[in-house]
């Protein structure tokens, strides 16, 4: 694949003079308004919130703020590659799909809309564990694409073994053990609306095509059942139907058998472990010969700890603002973590990234890649696998000029010198 900002600037303007206007906004402002007059309101809560008074988000949107670029000129730039290479596969950009859960909240057709904007131009899609569609659906349709799984590591190591196990099958080149997220976030936006996703059966679709997680089901003990009153009833009759719904099978069988919200019940005591340690990922090395990505790092001495351990990648991550109000931003803490690895293993970043001058300084700072969320995720709300594909495409494209307009014709010359000395003092571009 070919990645060329001025051919996607020059065919969103000459549709321009035809009266034609891009239906997915180019800037973020303009594509998160979009997103907030499209979605309902639990999407749009679930998707946009982070945890507690969303100072994290704050500080991730700061810390991009902070830096800035110091373009090179009369440099020739007339072709640049941005290509780079994770765990033996040459990419075609810096960049990754993020995990993002319960996308049946945004548009119908969820993740399979996601894989298939991916596969189209070849960035790896990490699959989520919280996915609305199962992965071997997503991973046929996405061919000889690249494709990683995200594992919430459950309560049980045989259903971590299962989804594991799943995930090498459909084609998966590496692992992400999610690590922040042991336990949800205070999350106001989604308490605010009583809203859970995983409450209704949205996001657990993995489960739901899990045979592992259906002989816990079948082994569990009934659970206790709220009793809605009156007043409560249409409430819980529409959550009744959406489980059903979004439970495998016919609509009227679920309807009369236990089994839908039984794996609801079953998935939310299961789910995630908050007694995770170093001596658990041991075990997954048991599991599986794929590579180890570790998502959640911000610690320089974890990041080392890492190493020490046999990890094979991390993901400097605030799992985007959404579980620890008031922590320091992803691109603040990268310097660090890229330090403390000193080059051992790659050190790909999340939390923030809303451009494609966001991904310059993240590459400049130290990452090897970036992995995308919330954007893609607004794109899909606005239309689906063609509005995934505008995001990305329009991301690639802003890259691939700010690039160039910097001086910088290949992803592997990007460096600190790339940024201008932090107004904070000597070297505090690095702290």
């Amino acid at each position: 694949m070919t990645i060329s900002g001025r051919a996607r600037q020059g065919s969103i303007y000459a549709a321009g003079v035809l009266g034609r206007r891009p239906e997915v906004p180019t800037g973020w402002t303009a594509l998160e308004a979009a997103a907030r007059s499209r979605l309902s309101a639990k999407a749009f809560a679930y998707v946009t919130g982070g945890a507690g008074l969303e100072l994290t988000m704050a500080a991730d949107r700061a810390a991009f703020a902070r830096r800035q670029l110091s373009p090179r000129v009369l440099r020739d730039v007339s072709s640049r590659d941005l290509s780079v290479e994770l765990f033996g596969r040459r990419l075609p950009a810096p960049m990754l799909l993020a995990p993002i859960g319960a996308l049946g909240l945004v548009h119908r057709d969820a993740d399979l809309a996601v894989a298939r904007a991916a596969a189209a131009l070849g960035l790896p899609y990490i699959f989520s564990n919280q996915a609305s569609v199962p992965m071997e659906e997503c991973a046929a349709a996405m061919g000889d694409s690249p494709r990683w799984f995200q594992l919430y590591w459950s309560t049980s190591d045989d259903l971590v073994a299962s989804l594991v196990g799943r995930a090498e099958a459909a084609g998966a080149e590496a692992i992400v053990v999610t690590l922040d997220t042991t336990m949800l976030g205070w999350r106001p936006r989604d308490l605010d609306l009583g809203s859970l996703p995983f409450a209704t059966g949205e996001g657990i679709a993995q489960y739901t095509s899990d045979p592992v997680f259906a002989e816990l089901v079948a082994a569990r003990a009934p659970g206790t059942r709220i009793r809605p009153s009156v007043a409560e009833l249409p409430a819980a009759l529409s959550a009744l139907i959406r489980i059903a719904r979004r439970h495998p099978g016919r609509l009227l069988d679920n309807l009369r058998s236990p089994v839908p919200m039984a794996f609801v019940q079953t998935f939310l005591d299961v789910y995630s472990r908050p007694s995770l340690t170093w001596d658990d990922l041991h075990l997954l090395r048991t599991m599986t010969a794929l590579p180890v990505v570790l998502k959640g790092i911000l610690h320089p001495d974890d990041a080392r700890r890492a190493v020490d351990e046999g990890i094979d990648g991390l993901v400097v991550s605030t799992h985007g603002g959404r579980q620890v109000d008031g922590a320091r931003g992803s691109l603040d803490a990268l310097p660090g973590v890229v330090d403390a690895v000193d080059g051992r293993i790659p050190v790909l970043m999340d939390s923030g990234v809303r451009s494609g001058a966001d991904v310059v300084k993240a590459l400049a700072l130290g990452a090897r890649a970036v992995c995308i969320g919330r954007p893609y995720v607004y794109g899909l709300g606005l239309g689906g696998r063609q509005g995934v594909s505008d995001v990305l495409e329009n991301l690639l494209a802003e890259l691939d000029l700010t690039m160039g307009l910097c001086g910088l014709t290949r992803v592997a010359d990007i460096s600190a010198d790339a940024l201008a000395p932090d107004p904070g003092g000597p070297g505090a571009a690095r702290q």
